[in-house]
């Protein structure tokens, strides 16, 4: 069995995990631990203690699956809030910016769209965090409420030159949904959720980790790629 460990602030979707661990069908978990309090920056409080539930559980890797509270405060400090998570936590870490990143990579998508379900004070900063990691942002569009449905997000905020639509957001549901996204724009669309369990697995080195209704991200079976260094 594999264990992936998720930091969860409140809000997050923790019936889209269970979603991708039945999608996987495989020996793969993802527990989650709450971390109580809302996605501001910086580490979840009460780390050595979280860290501790994530060992009993089984986890043989952390990630703090708080897109907001991990890019606020750009991309050298996001680095650091991770290497403080797998010090106190005794695991490999990552969160969920950083794994958008590393998944962008993954389905060689280096000019892309966002489709925020953020107002535009966040969406913004998102933006320079993905272009300070290299990656070419060509068309933005913040929905401070997603009301217009989440198809209808991604399709908007498209472009002919993005390889790939991201949708930092995780507290939309959004696994149920991929199979229809990429259909809908027809390239590799990358959710929240989606990227923070595909960088549990790659850091905890589970390979063969695929489903067809996970979107790209997951439909090759050599997925995910070993972790980097750093």
């Amino acid at each position: 069995m594999t264990s992936v460990g998720l930091l969860c602030p409140e809000l997050s979707p923790e019936d889209d995990y269970l979603r991708i661990e039945l999608l996987l069908n495989t020996d793969i978990r993802v527990p989650v631990v709450r971390t109580g309090g809302g996605r501001e920056w910086g580490p979840p409080d009460g780390l050595p203690g979280l860290g501790e539930r994530l060992r009993l559980a089984g986890a043989e890797s952390v990630v703090w699956a708080s897109t907001r509270g991990s890019f606020g405060q750009g991309w050298e400090a996001a680095h650091e809030q991770v290497r403080t998570l797998a010090v106190t936590t005794g695991l490999p870490a990552s969160s969920t910016s950083l794994a958008f990143v590393r998944a962008l990579d993954a389905v060689g998508a280096g000019r892309i769209a966002v489709a925020a379900a953020y107002p535009p004070d966040l969406a913004d900063p998102f933006v320079r965090f993905l272009r300070a990691a290299g990656v070419e942002v060509v068309a933005a569009r913040a929905d401070g409420d997603a009301g217009s449905g989440l198809v209808e997000l991604v399709r908007a905020a498209d472009h002919p030159a993005a390889q790939a639509v991201v949708v930092p957001d995780t507290a939309l549901h959004t696994v149920a949904h991929l199979p229809e996204l990429e259909a809908a724009v027809g390239k590799p669309v990358l959710t929240a959720t989606q990227v923070t369990v595909w960088e549990g697995l790659r850091l905890a080195e589970r390979r063969g980790a695929w489903s067809t209704e996970l979107g790209t991200l997951f439909a090759r079976k050599d997925q995910p790629e070993p972790p980097a260094s750093g």
